[in-house]
């Protein structure tokens, strides 16, 4: 019998050292619906970003009821096991609603995680229990580890409330990335048999505590950083980050399927990605086929 886990406040120096906000609490529903709803109401702000310097929020809990991903889809996790984390980034909005480019922002949500990740290991002195145990990206927001989802990426645009004196900074919105991690789930927590955590497949970590808040520092200082040479050099970027998801993006190579929202299918082979991050794939006659909005599963 599981012994259901009490939520305790998420204790984050490290992350409270390099964040302009953090917010902490023991439960709620979303970190995401949190996030918004701070912003919304003029109890989390950010900053214009100057210098390009960006300001970054954290908002933080142990549990969420009702943790969202993508298409609807719920995202369950574990207190004291899964870390489930919002980070608020207030950007240009003629990038956050280009078309072209604005895909590249779940990708850099993605690379951002990995980073964190493999740093936070590094740092630790851990090791994976395989030689060929890498973490990867599932198209467009999954953290992956031998083809098992790890960690889900959910990001959202917010509109902050004007400030009525600065027009640079009213034509800014906020992108809230969510990212949920199963850092320290045991084999029995996890909640379906194609997810997985990183302690199963690294030794030598850190407490559950000591990970959340190492990966969460770095992922601050990761968003300020690349978001911050994306919103000076969108195109430039673009092609840059096509090219290092090509060492880390799960589907490519891979027969797929992509399951679309009206009920449709299509299957092929992931070749890559396109240049606004929408994945290429290849059908067995040849023809290639863009998929912008789509769960991909591995056939």
């Amino acid at each position: 019998m599981m012994i259901a886990l009490k939520a305790a406040t998420p204790q984050l120096p490290r992350t409270a050292a390099v964040a302009d906000h953090v917010v902490a609490v023991d439960e709620t529903d979303s970190t995401n619906a949190l996030a918004a709803q701070m912003i919304g109401d003029g109890s989390l702000t950010l900053p214009d970003h100057q210098d390009g310097e960006l300001a970054v929020a954290v908002v933080a809990a142990d549990r969420q009821t009702a943790g969202r991903g993508r298409n609807g889809h719920k995202w369950i996790s574990q207190p004291g096991r899964c870390s489930t984390m919002s980070y608020a980034v207030r950007i240009p909005r003629a990038i956050a609603t280009d078309e072209s480019v604005n895909g590249w922002l779940q990708m850099i949500a993605g690379l951002v995680t990995l980073d964190a990740l493999n740093g936070m290991i590094e740092e630790y002195g851990a090791a994976p229990n395989q030689p060929d145990c890498l973490l990867e990206l599932k198209w467009p927001n999954d953290v992956f580890c031998h083809g098992l989802k790890l960690g889900g990426l959910l990001s959202e645009l917010v509109i902050p409330p004007s400030s009525g004196t600065d027009a640079d900074a009213d034509d800014d919105v906020v992108i809230v990335f969510g990212v949920g991690l199963n850092l320290a789930l045991g084999a029995c927590w996890l909640p379906t048999p194609q997810s997985t955590s990183l302690q199963l497949h690294v030794t030598g970590l850190p407490s559950f505590g000591e990970m959340r808040d190492a990966v969460a520092e770095r992922q601050v200082e990761g968003f300020r950083e690349r978001l911050a040479k994306f919103i000076a050099d969108p195109k430039g970027q673009a092609e840059s980050l096509r090219e290092e998801m090509k060492t880390v993006c799960w589907a490519r190579g891979r027969q797929v399927e992509a399951h679309f929202t009206d009920g449709t299918t299509l299957t092929g082979e992931a070749i890559g990605l396109n240049e606004d991050a929408s994945l290429i794939l290849r059908t067995q006659d040849g023809t290639d086929h863009t998929v912008r909005t789509a769960d991909v599963g591995v056939l």
